[in-house]
């Protein structure tokens, strides 16, 4: 579990938070192996065993004072009685991971009465669009192949297609089986048979360890629905009006029905892989994608506005019907035509799946996000709660849950793997404050129950068939984290203390919820706003700027933080996000649906990563074994300046090697897949939760504009490209300009 607060030293009171104008909030990634610091927590048993506070029901930890019969709660500093079994466990500390660790990691016994109802296999379904084209199922195929590869044995999986119709595959057979139920084209139509009764669910759902070829076979016979099948299907004759014929709503569904039947015999959690080729237009769940074009430049509404919300609760009602199943839904949208994401992305990110977006079928990473995601370790049934001292309070919160209708600051998570980040802000509970003297330390608690897939031990016999096998087990376990921290004593020891990355993931979470609910262009000026703000509370702690007459001085305006290493790097990011396409207008070509894949892909970024999505990191090399410099700014005169002949630029879903025109003829290219560069490529991608594209370019022979659009700080800040090589420089001008007006 890594935290990552705004600033390592907590504001002192309301008013040292407001005056420094920082977000004060972190970021959690609950389900990370290990701390921001790399240490792994202490693991135990008798999770149910651990001593809760009567008062405020935070777990006992390593901060809490302990007496021979009772503690006092770190948190909130009532006094507990301890039973007599606890007063016996914590007479051996060295055995307690409570007593030893502040970052622990318990084991739950069954709920149940027995075993045998913590038992249940790993369940996965691959829905497939049939009107779609021979590419886009070549890519499906290839990445259902690699997920095989992925999968462990007693894995169940389960091959359905849909189009205007609904394939389920039997694969069990020597031959692959398809039975098909057509979808209704009306808009409140549902499927007038129960999946079950077209198949039972054990049939369709097979082994993988046994059928891995026959379901391989049966990918083989996979082809795009002819439009002829489509327009007779929707009753058409060859001279009508071409109908849609995706049923995607109507599809999911029945699949999550269908599934939700055996939730917590059968399975604990199952995912459906939805592979989509272009919008529902046909049934239950369609969507009008003719929102997007012409209609807004003449009914003079705004675009950036009018795309961001869903214009059908359908798929947020399927999320919740998912949620109550223990149906995980990922979503990947192999297309270039609109096709509503805004709609759609509920189902994946309220039921803790991937949306994800390729814009072709040629370059597309999707077999390898495949395997990446199949492989990593995941959590579910996950449940998230934040608590803290008394002083202060969680405000908002962020990512990808749903919160408790019951509790606050109670988050559920379906599914949850290493990389899930979320995000919490704070605020204070009263106006004094936390302590001066130092008696009351700034605490709070991350507590993070959830279950696991544990699979059976490797059998020295293994010539059982699947029905003696041993089912996979689950275990449920509670993950704690207490910490604690110092408060700054004025303003200028707090900016001391800020963390840039964590900063700008609050800001992207506080930008992504304006431009929802007001558009685009209010997400742009909140941000805009904030960092005038922030640079007038920094020039007036610092006091930098003096006053003539009543009136600030032009020239003493700092807006560049000279004094503030910490604070250095905060006009580059937020620059750099109001040049991201997430923030980008309408009609600077940024398309609607990469908008809402990039507010899904960003809201879950722990910070490091968010940094990199946002400012690239660029660096160069003398040779492709030799670093030359480890940071250049994204600007045409770092390139010319540095004299290196190789540079590398990490955007996180895009990487690049581009060799300068200037570059000795004698150096490889590309770089040789032993070299240092290639190393540090792949240990990038290594780490990565989803696959960068990796592009080579020689300059002065390839095309090298991909590599100068991430040239960002040439680029003026409100226009598409390069209208003011003084980019970054005309915006700082800007916002002095600002500064002054608000200081006025």
């Amino acid at each position: 579990m890594a935290v990552s607060a705004t600033v390592s030293r907590f504001p002192i009171d309301p008013g040292a938070q407001e005056g420094s104008g920082l977000p004060w909030g972190l970021t959690v990634t609950p389900f990370a192996a290990k701390d921001e610091n790399g240490q792994a927590p202490a693991y135990g048993s008798d999770g149910n065993l651990l001593p809760r506070c009567e008062n405020c029901w935070a777990y006992f930890n390593t901060y809490c004072e302990l007496e021979q019969w009772s503690w006092s709660c770190a948190l909130c500093g009532t006094l507990n009685g301890l039973s007599s079994k606890a007063v016996a466990r914590y007479s051996r500390p060295q055995s307690c991971p409570e007593m030893m660790s502040s970052f622990i990691d318990l084991e739950l016994p069954a709920e149940g009465p027995e075993e045998e109802e913590m038992q249940a296999r790993p369940v996965y379904v691959a829905a497939v669009d049939l009107s779609s084209s021979e590419e886009f199922l070549e890519l499906t195929k290839s990445a259902l192949l690699a997920a095989l590869e992925a999968l462990g044995p007693g894995s169940l999986f389960g091959l359905a297609t849909f189009s205007h119709k609904l394939g389920l595959y039997d694969v069990q057979g020597p031959i692959p089986v398809v039975k098909n139920v057509l979808i209704p084209p009306d808009m409140e139509g549902t499927l007038p048979i129960e999946l079950d009764d077209v198949m039972p669910l054990l049939q369709f759902l097979a082994p993988v360890e046994t059928c891995k070829d026959r379901i391989a076979s049966a990918l083989e016979t996979l082809r795009p629905t002819t439009s002829w099948e489509r327009t007779t299907a929707a009753g058409q004759g060859m001279d009508g009006v071409l109908m849609g014929g995706r049923g995607f709503g109507v599809a999911m569904e029945a699949l999550i029905n269908y599934l939700g039947s055996e939730y917590g015999s059968t399975f604990a959690l199952a995912r459906i892989f939805a592979f989509l080729s272009g919008p529902p237009d046909y049934g239950a769940g369609q969507l009008d994608t003719r929102r997007y074009g012409e209609q807004y430049a003449s009914k003079g509404e705004d675009a950036d506005r009018a795309l961001l919300p869903e214009q059908t609760p359908f798929y947020k009602d399927l999320a919740a019907v998912a949620v109550q199943a223990g149906v995980c839904v990922d979503i990947f949208a192999v297309t270039n035509e609109y096709t509503d994401l805004a709609s759609l992305k509920f189902l994946s990110i309220e039921s803790g799946g991937s949306l994800l977006l390729y814009s072709n079928t040629d370059d597309s990473t999707l077999p390898q996000d495949m395997y990446r995601m199949l492989s990593r370790p995941y959590a579910f049934g996950c449940i998230l709660r934040l608590r803290t001292s008394t002083e202060f309070k969680p405000g908002n919160s962020y990512g990808h849950f749903f919160p408790d209708p019951q509790y606050e600051n109670v988050q559920h998570i379906i599914c949850c793997d290493s990389y899930a980040t979320y995000a919490y802000d704070f605020e204070f509970a009263n106006n004094v404050g936390f302590s001066r003297h130092g008696s009351e330390v700034p605490t709070l608690q991350i507590a993070f129950q959830y279950t696991v897939v544990v699979p059976p031990e490797e059998l020295s016999h293994s010539g059982l068939d699947s029905a003696t096998r041993p089912k996979h087990s689950l275990k449920r376990r509670l993950r704690i984290r207490t910490l604690q921290y110092g408060t700054a004593q004025n303003i200028n020891e707090l900016y001391d203390t800020v963390v840039p990355e964590v900063v700008l993931s609050l800001l992207v979470h506080k930008v992504i919820v304006a431009s929802l609910e007001q558009g685009v262009r209010e997400g742009r000026m909140l941000l805009h706003d904030w960092l005038v703000i922030l640079t007038a509370q920094y020039n007036d702690a610092y006091k930098i700027v003096q006053y003539k007459n009543g009136s600030p001085i032009t020239t003493q305006i700092d807006v560049s933080f000279s004094q503030c290493p910490q604070l250095q790097p905060l006009p580059r990011l937020v620059f750099a996000l109001l040049r991201n396409p997430l923030l980008r207008f309408h009609e600077e070509g940024v398309h609607p649906d990469y908008r809402i894949y990039l507010q899904c892909l960003f809201s879950a970024l722990e910070p490091s990563s968010l940094h990199r999505a946002v400012y690239p990191m660029l660096l160069s090399y003398s040779t492709p074994d030799k670093q030359a410099y480890p940071r250049h700014s994204l600007n045409r005169a770092a390139l010319f300046t540095s004299g290196s002949p190789i540079f590398f630029l990490d955007a996180f879903t895009t990487l690049i090697v581009f060799y300068s025109s200037t570059a000795d003829p004698s150096l490889p290219f590309p770089p040789p897949h032993d070299c240092l560069l290639r190393k540090s490529i792949n240990k990038l991608k290594q780490e990565r939760c989803i696959t960068p594209k990796l592009i080579f370019i020689r300059g002065g022979q390839d095309d090298a504009t991909v590599f100068e659009n991430y040239l960002i700080e040439e680029q003026d800040v409100d226009g598409s490209g390069l209208t003011s090589v003084m980019g970054f420089v005309s915006f700082l001008e800007d916002i002095t300009h600002s500064v002054l007006e608000y200081m006025k």
